[in-house]
């Protein structure tokens, strides 16, 4: 399959071309062709439009051509909409014409096809990048361009919008015209065949007229790079993705939409969080964030204030807030004191502020002037609850009026609205639009859209690059010996023995194991181990040895270890009668009261890679399903993250008379993980359960690799 490094870059100019060629022009009224020839002739000026189609067609400012060879030579973006078995053609001959920039509308040239293959050849060997195949087009409104079959042009702004989904993009735009939000671009990316999504993070990184990305994502074909792209961007602009084939049934669904590989949900929503990537649950969302960043591109620090003239309004924003993590500003004494001045005395002191039911414009104006004064206070939500005492729109007015006012006076503190009611809303949504104060309809939505204004600023302020510990060359010379080793021998499954070996030259501790083979070493290996003891079948066909009755626990004596053995080997012979049986591991019994069961390990994702798991262990670690997800390198502070986020942490924190666990050792137990994933990226699951863990530290009881 062609890679997308065979291809050259794009350059700053494919933003801005001053040559379209649109192939596939067509007089047909209401045919693909049709409507992209006419979106482009509304922006002409700003480029030249030559179009071409063996049957004459005369549009007015544009240049025609019966033949694509016809077309002269120079530089530009050719959009090609024509059926699919004459695209590679067509991109040949436009490479040959010296165009360097191509959007295939067209579809019917899925990834690895014949036809799909023979246009990304011909990409390659010409020279040209390609948008889609099979997409709505691209749009550059800056540039008064617009090479898609979309409704109409958006306003120019300075949010880009990329999306895998064409319809998903005309609603975006759709919904953003009444609200002035505007676009520095629309690309539709369709089925990503040699662009994908980190390139074109990379390009609107770049990109002066792009402040933030809006991306729909079905899924990645090229998710290193995505990642990378996304660090470095989420550092200076907000990337915003709502994930789409989250459930297995929409997986699927995704799969077959775009051709790019849908993953696990869990694993994308770990991938954004440590990119700095603000997910989005649903469209809605997505809007509501988009009129927010058109606003406050830069986010919100996290104390919020609440002005309601309702009580109960205010209630279930403070309840919403619980659910994202969000935190109610605390009133300085001073601003107290000046809200008492002219508030009623039944006012709720406190924030949020109910301003009571009778409020009049004047005191909406003067409590949000009082607070967005105070210090403390970092971002502002007005709400309005319909009453017969105040009109909508009045408050709305008294609402612009006070921002403006704090706004000439220095402020640039985020405020933005509730007008609950779908009448009150209809009545004060224009005002407060019209001077960029976003307005929502439910409490619930205002507060995700102020939750991800928080995300936002959280991830412009982490620092460019985490400290990230890396394998000492003697370590990695043994653990890669080591998987020869078990690769000569024709095996996938490392022993116990090899195992614990594996994760002890990555510094993780490991309870002492002895490996039984023969009748002479029992007495031998129970005579280095203090007693009690816990014996384990060695067996390369069974992995999980205590579902099968491969485990026998507080064991005395040598004897005692004998009998259980044999029970075991007979046992095994037959339930299992062709299991190999290499012999058994014998350990000591670790008797640590308070220590808590963990798990922690490494596994595939088909479209991230290698990842590392941690959370709540033992052996009904599939029925508590406590896990957090980490993407390697995992440094400290992402491994610190990556605990916080499992149940099982409030418990490691201590309770009781139970002492906190020894979260320094649980964090180096995950770097270290980390580091064998990029040292040994043959492994294809490693798990360490339990991962026994107190204040005294960690040490693993039991452990398994299987190598792909």
């Amino acid at each position: 399959m062609t890679t997308l490094c065979e291809f050259p870059t794009f350059e700053s100019d494919w933003l801005k071309p001053e040559r379209v060629v649109l192939v596939g022009a067509s007089s047909k009224l209401g045919s693909v062709g049709q409507v992209i020839g006419a979106n482009l002739q509304s922006g002409s000026r700003a480029f030249k439009l030559q179009t071409v189609n063996p049957q004459q067609i005369d549009w007015s400012g544009t240049t025609h051509f019966n033949s694509l060879s016809a077309i002269p030579m120079g530089p530009g973006l050719g959009v090609v909409a024509i059926p699919a078995q004459g695209v590679s053609e067509a991109i040949a001959t436009l490479g040959k014409k010296g165009i360097r920039y191509a959007v295939v509308i067209s579809a019917g040239l899925e990834r690895g096809s014949e036809l799909g293959n023979k246009m990304l050849n011909a990409a390659r060997d010409t020279g040209v990048r390609l948008i889609g195949p099979n997409c709505l087009g691209l749009i550059l409104p800056h540039h008064r361009l617009n090479a898609s079959f979309a409704r109409s042009m958006p306003a120019a702004g300075d949010l880009a919008l990329l999306s895998q989904s064409g319809a998903i993009a005309t609603a975006m735009l759709e919904w953003a015209e009444p609200r002035e939000v505007g676009f520095s671009a629309v690309v539709s990316v369709g089925d990503m065949a040699q662009t994908g999504m980190g390139e074109l993070i990379e390009i609107f990184a770049q990109d002066a007229e792009t402040r933030a990305i809006l991306i729909y994502l079905e899924g990645l074909n090229d998710a290193q790079r995505f990642m990378e792209a996304a660090r470095k961007t989420t550092l200076t602009k907000p990337v915003i993705v709502l994930k789409a084939g989250r459930s297995q049934m929409a997986g699927r669904a995704a799969l077959s939409h775009t051709g790019a590989l849908a993953g696990s949900w869990d694993v994308y929503r770990a991938a954004f969080r440590e990119a700095g990537i603000v997910a989005v649950d649903t469209l809605e969302d997505m809007f509501d964030v988009a009129s927010l960043l058109s606003c406050y591109p830069e986010g919100a620090k996290e104390n919020l204030a609440i002005i309601t003239n309702g009580g109960g309004a205010g209630i279930l924003a403070v309840d919403a807030m619980a659910r994202t993590g969000a935190r109610l500003a605390d009133l300085s004494d001073k601003t107290v004191n000046e809200l008492n001045a002219f508030l009623p005395t039944v006012w709720s002191r406190a924030n949020p502020i109910d301003i009571i039911g009778d409020a009049d414009a004047s005191r909406y104006s003067m409590t949000i002037e009082t607070v967005l004064a105070d210090p403390g206070v970092d971002a502002l939500l007005v709400m309005n609850c319909p009453t017969g005492l105040l009109k909508p729109g009045e408050a709305a007015q008294a609402t612009v009026d006070s921002v403006e006012r704090a706004r000439k006076g220095g402020s640039d503190k985020p405020v933005f609205g509730c007008w609950l009611g779908d009448a009150n809303f209809a009545a004060a949504s224009q005002q407060l639009n019209e001077s960029r104060i976003p307005i929502f309809s439910t409490p619930s939505d205002a507060v995700r859209g102020f939750s991800a204004l928080l995300q936002i600023r959280r991830a412009s302020a982490k620092a460019s690059s985490s400290e990230v510990e890396v394998s000492n060359p003697k370590t990695m010379a043994q653990a890669q010996a080591l998987m020869q080793s078990v690769k000569n021998d024709g095996r996938r499954i490392l022993s116990e023995i090899e195992a614990k070996t594996l994760l002890a030259e990555f510094g993780i501790p490991v309870v002492e194991t002895r490996l039984i083979a023969c009748e002479d070493d029992f007495q031998e290996a129970c005579a280095a181990i203090k007693p009690p003891y816990a014996l384990k079948i060695v067996s390369p066909d069974i992995t999980h040895k205590s579902d099968f009755g491969g485990v026998a626990l507080g064991l005395s004596n040598a004897s005692a270890v004998r009998r259980a053995a044999e029970a075991m080997k007979k046992h095994i012979s037959d339930a299992f009668p062709d299991a190999r049986l290499d012999g058994f591991a014998i350990q000591p019994m670790v008797a640590r009261k308070s220590a808590h069961e963990l798990f922690a390990g490494l596994a595939q994702d088909t479209t991230f890679g290698p990842i590392v798991l941690f959370g709540a262990g033992g052996t009904a670690i599939e029925v508590i399903a406590d896990k957090a997800i980490g993407l390697p390198p995992v440094s400290s502070r992402q491994a610190q993250e990556m605990i916080a986020a499992t149940r099982i942490s409030r418990q490691l924190a201590g309770y009781r008379h139970v002492p906190q666990a020894d979260l320094v050792a649980i964090t180096k137990v995950l770097e270290a993980l980390s580091r064998l994933a990029v040292t040994l990226p043959e492994i294809a699951e490693l798990d360490v359960n339990p991962l026994l863990a107190d204040a005294d530290g960690v040490v693993a009881l039991d452990a398994r690799v299987i190598l792909r």
